[in-house]
């Protein structure tokens, strides 16, 4: 089965993500926001060309909304894996990355 790995920007995001959440949604929302972006990740990591290509934003980027964030991911083709890259919400692209 296909996997996926976090980079350690996108680790930092989940972080945030989760902060956040916590503070403004209470857990069980935040909790439950983080549960449905793990889940989209491993579908990502099945079909990982469901998502269109943003050459524009990066060369071999993807990117999925989910909920209030995108998920800008690479595919692996190497190591059959999908690398996500950034999580991000409202952020400037262009100092995301």
């Amino acid at each position: 089965m296909p996997d996926y790995r976090l980079s350690e920007a996108a680790k930092q995001d989940l972080i945030e993500i989760a902060q956040y959440g916590d503070q403004y949604f209470g857990l069980a929302q935040s909790d439950n926001y983080r549960a449905q972006l793990t889940a989209r990740f491993s579908l990502i990591a099945i079909q990982p060309e469901l998502y269109p290509a943003v050459d524009h934003i990066r060369q071999g980027y993807r990117r999925s909304v989910c909920g209030a964030h995108a998920i800008y991911y690479q595919v692996n083709r190497d190591t059959n894996t999908v690398d996500i890259i950034r999580i991000i919400g409202r952020q400037d692209t262009a100092n995301a990355f």
